[in-house]
Parts: C-alpha cells; structure tokens; sequence
C-alpha cells in the first residue's frame, strides 16, 4: 500500500481535505481514524485483507494488452487494468474488503453505506453478507430507478436499500442522508464509504485501500513494456478508482496522471474551492456555496465535488484533469465492446474515451492503463434505451 503524497498534516492534502463536521460526529470519525492507523499497518490485518483480497476478490487481476482497440486508434499501445473482473464487478470491493476487517475490529454491529450507480451498495451488502452483519444502503430515488438491477443485487445480498427523494435524488442526497445516520446511530455503526471523499479519514482510508490497483499495474506494466507507461488514465467522479489508479505513480513524474470527468458534471474542471459534506474540494456550488444540481449518465460520476486528493493534484499540476462528452463515453462504450468484447462501466468508458484520443498523439512504443473500473452489465438496459430512444 502507498502513502497519500502531498499531505501535510492529517486529513489535509494542501488546502483541501480536513474535517469540517459537528463536534459529535467529529467523534466518531476520529475513532475511525484511530483504528485505521493502528491497524493499516498489524500485521495480522494486513494477512487476512490479502487472503480475501486474492481468495474472496479474485486479485491480482490482468492488465490486458487491447491488441484491437490499440490497432483501430493507432499509437501508443492501451492497456486495460481489470477491476471489471473482481467479484462484484468492481473496484469498489477493494476498499469494503479493507473498511469491513476494520469495522469488524471496532466492534461495530451495523453498516451504511452510500451509492451512486450501485456497484458500491452491491460491494458493501457483499462485504456485510460475508460477515453477517446488517447492512443499509442509501440511495438517491432517480438512481435506484436507473439501476434497478443493482437495487435488486443488493436486496438479494440481504440489504436494505433506502431510496432517498430529497434534492435530486442522487447521489450527494445519498450522502447525505448517510451522514445523518451515522451521527444518529454511531454507537453501533460504521459508515463503509465508498468514495475518496468526506471527512478526515475517509479520504486516506480509500485511498490506502484501492491503491492495490496501482500497485499490481505498476509490477504488471515493468514486466510487459520494461519502462513505466506514458499516463494513467482513469474516469473520475468522487474519484476512488483513480486515486487508486494513481497512487503508485504519483511519485514518479514521467507518468501523467489523467483524470477524465463528464463535461456534465466537471467538478474539477469547472469548479472552485469549496466545503461539502465535510470537507474542502473543487465542488460546483451556486452563489450560496450550496452544490449545484449535475447530471451525467454515469450515475457513479454524478457528483458535485471530488476527493481532495484530487484536488491537490490538480492544483499542484501533478494531475491533469478532462473531460468527456456523454455521447463520446457512449460511443467508447460501444467500441471496446465490439473490438475487444469487453463491455466496459459507463463510468469506466469515460476513460477509454479519452485515452482513445491520447493514443493518438504518443508514439507506437509507449503505453497507456486505462483503469478499467467495472463491467457494463448494471448499464446494459440503460444503454439499450437510449439507443432505442424515439
């Protein structure tokens, strides 16, 4: 696992990060954030999360060579990073593994989670399941009815699914209702978040967690190429697969560290400085600093903010940050599925669509990894009715 560079003191990452929350609930997080620093590093802990990391999760998985999509586009060669193969379809079953062993070590009774296009609440129920532990999952209304496969995953798995109507209707209101749950209940509870934002220590936390991701890449890629890749390429909506993505590479410069939002919900891109839920990030917010209402058809980069890791990055110009159309990541959708017969997340085919234009302008014998963060089944009606729209 890696070390989070830019922070410079706890929670913070430069100007962003921190903990802006009430006094009771800054409580409980810090009684998280002490169990995480005392057991990221046992040991015994880190045993049985690498025994259910490779038993349980299906790790290491492959970084594939797309041999078809590299010819079609011309140019550096893509290499695809295979979190769509772990259980659940995900990378998100990376951090819930690691949240539950230590949920499990505080005793905690009950878990919550929040959920945008759902692979998060299916990994989280998964994770509860395993563990016998009940489990509720907060969900924006709108988002419950255009991934009602997963709703139904996740009831199977024996969880409560909690359709939130405030706001939106998505996923913000989701965290947010969460939020409020956890300072109600946090004698029995813990917040399993799925995402690389919040408060102080939930950023670190995923973070620690998802950087196996980069850390396989970075041994997968030395063997097949012998050089480090030109970039790393990963969508980002909260910002978990990429901080995960990344994580290796930050500290090595030769590497570009490309995030790709939707133009329809450019956090970074569009956004200034500002505190949601928590903590300090780029956020589209109106004149009142409230978030502003965003769409994309990605429901899991549907979000108003970014995790402050990104932010860091972004404002140190260590990272660089896109964007991507909803039309360019369908069409992406649409082509690694019929070159390479891989059908990618729609969240996760907003990367490819960007790396299918970068390929273009680096020479032959360098590489690209694209994280591929999950399948495209829970997207497949979604994808079906907007291509059958009248």
């Amino acid at each position: 696992m890696s070390k989070s560079t830019g922070v410079v003191a706890a929670g913070t990452f430069g100007e962003f990060g921190g903990s802006y929350v009430p006094d009771e609930l800054q409580q409980v997080l810090s009684k998280i954030a002490e169990a995480f620093d005392k057991y990221k590093d046992d040991p015994e802990f880190n045993e049985e999360l690498r025994y259910y990391l490779k038993e349980y999760v299906g790790r290491e998985n492959p970084l594939t060579f797309a041999k078809n999509l590299t010819e079609q586009v011309g140019g550096a060669k893509i290499y695809l990073k295979r979190e769509d193969l772990n259980h659940t379809g995900a990378h998100k079953i990376n951090n819930t593994i690691g949240q539950i062993l230590l949920a499990k070590r505080m005793g905690a009774k009950r878990i919550i989670a929040e959920t945008g296009a759902g692979q998060h609440g299916v990994a989280t129920a998964t994770v509860a399941a395993l563990f016998g532990l009940p489990c509720t999952i907060y969900m924006g209304k709108y988002d419950t009815e255009r991934q009602a496969l997963n709703v139904f995953r996740m009831e199977l798995l024996g969880a409560e699914v909690v359709p939130v109507e405030k706001g939106q209707g998505r996923l913000k209101d989701a965290v947010d209702e969460a939020l409020g749950d956890l300072v109600r209940n946090h004698e029995t509870t813990f917040y399993l978040l799925g995402s690389a934002v919040g408060p102080h220590p939930y950023p670190t936390i995923v973070h620690h967690f998802q950087s196996v991701i980069s850390e396989e890449s970075k041994r997968q890629i030395l063997e097949k190429e012998g050089k480090l890749p030109a970039a790393v390429v990963a969508c980002v909506g909260g910002g978990s697969n990429a901080i995960g993505a990344f994580a290796h590479y930050i500290d090595e410069p030769i590497v570009r560290l490309v995030g790709v939002e939707p133009t329809e919900a450019a956090s970074i891109a569009e956004g200034v400085p500002a505190v949601i839920h928590g903590f300090k990030c780029y956020a589209l917010v109106d004149e009142n600093n409230n978030p502003k209402p965003t769409f994309s058809i990605a429901a899991g980069l549907d979000y108003p903010g970014v995790g402050p890791e990104h932010s860091y990055l972004k404002a140190s110009g260590r990272g660089e940050y896109v964007t991507v159309t909803g039309k360019e990541a369908l069409d992406a959708f649409l082509t690694l599925s019929k070159v390479e017969g891989i059908i990618p997340a729609l969240e996760s085919a907003h990367a490819v669509a960007y790396a299918m234009k970068l390929a273009k302008t680096l020479p032959r014998d360098e590489s690209i990894i694209v994280n591929l963060s999950g399948r495209g089944d829970k997207d497949v009606k979604q994808v079906y009715d907007m291509l059958n729209q009248d």
